[in-house]
């Protein structure tokens, strides 16, 4: 008896610990000098923890085949207990087809700590196309788990018995991060028997603490606010701001009512699905009821402008499944604003002629970017410190120019000039990342194929990145002939928002015609064997932001449209409303 058996039971009857007693540790270390190694990929990492601690009970391991299976089918293990999810180990074949049954894996994190052992008892190939058509009811690359079921994850499956050495070192908020067990204590010693858990992957508002407090009040439990600290959906708030948001809000609920704790779930945005799959966590966590909101862990819109999963779907399929679970579904009531009464009500409580004020998270990021004034009524005043902390208004914020163009375009010309312009303005560091200065200083070694062409890129959008990140302006002018490439860098910045893509459209004609250096002679005598515009193709870009022909504008004029087009945009020139 440990005084936990009035929670509600894990999912299976009990909860797992696959963490090996400290002699089978040290036995495990000595023999593992000679196995093959895998440093597994963040997703992995938290699938493993979640393993290890039980917040997936029952599994003991990664699915075999006929779990894997029997779950994309019918939402079932092989047993017949309900589970949603695949969890699953993908290996890259080369390292899959070194393996035998029997063979021993160490499971690493990226320093190379050893966290656990495979025990390997099955291999195969999956059809991966299937697993996205049955899980996510979809092949849309659009949506975030199809996407990397097929163009991520590795081809080859594998499982067997798992023992863990020790969970994954994290180093934020290591107070928050409680175990399903710790978890559990916790409510006893709290005198928690009623759990409601709210899952989030965003910062939370005032709508939100009202539409909690009302879940708790409804089913008189006491509240877990858990939100998701893994792998979510590519642009989401980072973790970090979200926590400290999220304690921002805690002194608002009555004494004793709330408590935070952190789940490191690698999230699929699979809608009714997933709904299901965070009921059963929280159940291992101890948790007796689910808040579902609308759209629950959907991804939104397909490639169509259609939604991956009706809205209540969610809903209505943890209420279908909810006795068995032995996890409540509370629905997720939109709340809003009335201003003539100062105060939220669920959305179809509202009376006849009262104004309802609301603001979308697009607009909230527009303000943020603009520096505008967020009212009270919305959020607290020290969740928008937390925010503008992280998104300070845009002329405050990191900046990537990056120019594209044939040899000769003049990207050099008006780069630098951009460069002088922006330094007599000041405010933020600015570097010049010139074609000839990084295959000098960052990428000597590498040829002028398309393989090593699109690498000289990516390390210069992985500095431009950097740059961004911390707040400097990165103008980078290299001649980036490869469409593909120049896509991938803009959108590894997607979550910074701050990417201006330059076009020097400048004809090969005026190009070879200038050709300072000699080099389209070169080209044509085929001492240059490979040179975009002559023995290479340059893919001009359908989506640059500013398309400047160097015939029809002197540096200067050029430089000026570029500075006029961040005005524009809000890089440049004073905030508007309050900081």
């Amino acid at each position: 008896m440990n005084g936990t058996e009035h929670l509600n039971p894990p999912h299976g009857g009990a909860l797992v610990n696959l963490i090996a007693d400290p002699k089978r540790r040290e036995e495990i270390r000595a023999a593992s000098k000679q196995w093959p190694s895998w440093d597994l990929t963040e997703r992995q990492l938290c699938d493993l923890e979640l393993l290890l601690n039980g917040g997936f009970s029952p599994l003991r391991g990664f699915m075999g085949q006929a779990d894997y299976e029997s779950v994309c089918s019918s939402m079932r293990l092989a047993n017949g207990l309900i589970w949603t999810m695949p969890i699953i180990l993908d290996l890259p074949a080369e390292l899959a087809k070194q393996l035998k049954n029997g063979a021993s894996l160490a499971l690493r994190d990226p320093e190379g700590v050893m966290l656990a052992v495979l025990h390997v008892e099955e291999i195969w190939e999956p059809n991966r196309r299937w697993e996205a058509e049955n899980v996510f009811e979809s092949l849309d690359r659009v949506h975030p788990g199809v996407s990397y079921l097929l163009d991520r994850a590795n081809p080859f499956y594998v499982s067997g018995k798992l023992e863990g050495l020790q969970l994954p070192s994290h180093y934020d908020y290591v107070d928050l991060r409680s175990t399903p067990s710790e978890m559990r204590e916790e409510f006893r010693r709290l005198g928690w028997r009623r759990v409601v858990a709210f899952q989030t992957r965003n910062p939370m508002h005032r709508a939100h603490v009202e539409l909690t407090f009302r879940a708790s009040k409804e089913t008189s439990a006491s509240l877990l606010i858990h939100p998701s600290v893994g792998m979510t959906k590519p642009g989401d708030v980072d973790h970090y701001t979200r926590v400290r948001c999220y304690q921002a809000i805690l002194p608002h609920y009555p004494a004793n009512t709330a408590k935070l704790a952190l789940l490191p779930l690698a999230m699929r945005m699979g809608g009714p699905r997933e709904a299901v799959w965070h009921a059963i966590i929280r159940k291992n966590f101890g948790c007796t009821h689910l808040i579902v909101g609308r759209d629950h862990a959907g991804p939104g819109n397909d490639a169509k402008g259609k939604p991956f999963y009706d809205p209540y779907g969610a809903q209505n399929l943890l209420k279908k499944h909810q006795e068995e679970l032995g996890v409540k579904m509370v629905p997720f009531k939109m709340m809003v604003y009335l201003e003539d009464k100062d105060t939220y009500v669920p959305e179809d409580e509202v009376p006849q002629e009262s104004r309802v004020l609301n603001i979308s998270g697009t607009e909230l990021r527009a303000r943020l970017a603009a520096g505008r004034d967020i009212p009270k009524w919305f959020t607290y005043p020290e969740v928008v410190t937390e925010l503008r902390r992280t998104y300070p208004a845009r002329n405050h914020q990191g900046l990537t120019v990056f120019f594209t163009g044939l040899s000769g375009s003049g990207k050099s010309t008006v780069a630098n000039v951009l460069l002088v312009k922006l330094l007599e303005m000041g405010g933020r560091p600015i570097t010049l990342l010139d074609g000839d200065i990084v295959r000098k200083n960052l990428s000597s070694e590498l040829s002028f194929s398309k393989e090593h062409r699109d690498l000289n890129i990516r390390r210069i959008g992985f500095v431009a990145r950097e740059i961004t990140k911390n707040g400097g302006i990165a103008i980078c002018a290299p001649i980036a002939p490869y469409d593909n490439i120049r896509k991938e860098v803009r959108k590894s910045m997607d979550d910074l928002g701050g990417f201006v893509l330059v076009h020097m459209s400048t004809s090969l004609e005026i190009c070879e015609g200038r050709d300072r250096k000699g080099l389209y002679a070169k080209a044509r005598a085929g001492i240059i064997p490979v040179f975009t515009g002559i023995s290479d193709p340059y893919e001009a870009p359908a989506d640059a932001d500013i398309v400047i022909n160097a015939a029809n504008a002197t540096p200067e004029e050029a430089a000026q449209e570029i500075l006029l087009y961040l005005e524009k945009q809000g890089f440049l020139g004073e905030i508007n409303g309050t900081n």
